[in-house]
């Protein structure tokens, strides 16, 4: 198929003798104006090259280039000037536009010919390589879904180990993962957040939220499984799965390549979800914003799902119990600021509790 060329000259005489060189080897256009040429310009098939006439009424050819190269579908046709303008400042005003050549009247046949062929093989060269890009982007985009689906489906073997041994907590992993997001998301319209709780931060936290109990995985059964009360000491062994399932996840982050800050976020919500703001948390007695922020959200949503489920040792409580329970709970056992939000979020975990429901015979 010959390459299409628009030729573009007000002059009729200009158009019959490019019109005449050109037909044996392309596929001709002709417009006697700039209006002409910028509606022809965008008529499929596109044109593989414009050549280009300066000087005609109304719209010149500076305006057309420089309307052409604004218009993302022609913006990377070759562009090559044909005129009486010769000066250097033309000839430079001409290329800044965005042409690729600047050829003077009255043309020489064989110059035309030849720069038109030159960059018709450049154009082709450059579409070539923009294929190729395209490709390798999609071969790459394939590769890191298939290393993204790996990664998810890891941590959802991880988290399945945790949720198998303890049967007690149903589809307690999902609800807390939604109440976190949920609670981020209603975070995020605070000001001194709207930096941190970015939309991939709040992805980040979504991910990590199912691993923050992982560390049960090293709990003895006959305490984790255990349906009475816990024993002083079965209670610091219990205690002992935040900074076991820590130690978990960095033990998997050192077998890992991510840069992505996943690790980081799951190791502090595994290590602290369970500080208090006022300090009378554990592992690591922590108090206040020296908590992770991500932790502290981990928090609410944990204890909301805790308070709300039934368990071997208690009945659940309502949702309007257990906000107020959590309310009481500002500034000694949860961070304000994330309770400030609760109550923005009430339907939405309502909804969700609703949704994942655990059943029970």
């Amino acid at each position: 198929m010959k390459p299409l060329v628009l030729i573009v000259d007000d002059m009729p005489a200009n158009l019959n003798l490019l019109a005449n060189l050109l037909k044996n080897s392309y596929e001709i256009r002709v417009a006697n104006n700039g209006a002409k040429a910028l509606e022809l310009a965008q008529v499929e098939p596109l044109p593989d090259a414009i050549l280009l006439d300066v000087m005609m009424p109304n719209l010149d050819g500076w305006t057309v280039c420089e309307q052409l190269k604004s218009i993302p579908a022609t913006a990377r046709i070759p562009i090559l000037f044909l005129t009486a303008k010769n000066s250097i400042q033309d000839e430079e005003h001409g290329l800044n536009l965005g042409a690729v050549d600047f050829i003077s009247k009255p043309i020489s046949p064989p110059i035309v010919l030849a720069r038109l062929r030159t960059h018709l093989q450049n154009r082709e060269y450059q579409k070539f390589l923009e294929d190729k890009t395209g490709w390798l982007e999609m071969e790459v985009q394939k590769k890191l879904s298939r290393i993204t689906q790996l990664h998810e489906a890891s941590i959802l073997v991880m988290v399945s180990l945790a949720e198998f041994r303890d049967e007690c907590t149903g589809w307690h992993i999902k609800r807390t993962q939604e109440f976190v997001k949920t609670l981020a998301f209603e975070l995020a319209k605070l000001p001194r957040f709207i930096n941190v709780l970015t939309a991939e931060h709040i992805e980040k936290l979504y991910k990590s939220a199912p691993l923050h109990d992982i560390g049960k995985i090293a709990i003895p059964d006959h305490i984790l499984l255990k349906p009475g009360k816990l024993t002083a000491e079965e209670i610091e062994i219990m205690k002992s799965h935040a900074p076991k399932g820590a130690q978990m996840l960095r033990q998997a982050q050192q077998y890992t390549s991510e840069s992505d800050g996943f690790f980081e976020v799951a190791i502090e919500i595994a290590q602290s979800h369970h500080e208090r703001w006022d300090g009378k948390g554990y592992p690591d007695n922590l108090s206040g914003e020296a908590i992770p922020f991500a932790a502290r959200i981990m928090a609410v949503a944990d204890v909301y799902d805790a308070l709300t489920t039934v368990r071997p040792y208690k009945s659940a409580f309502s949702h309007e119990k257990a906000c107020e329970m959590i309310r009481q709970g500002s500034g000694g056992h949860f961070d304000p600021v994330v309770i400030s939000v609760l109550e923005h979020c009430q339907s939405s975990f309502v909804e969700i509790a609703s949704r994942w429901r655990d059943t029970h015979p």
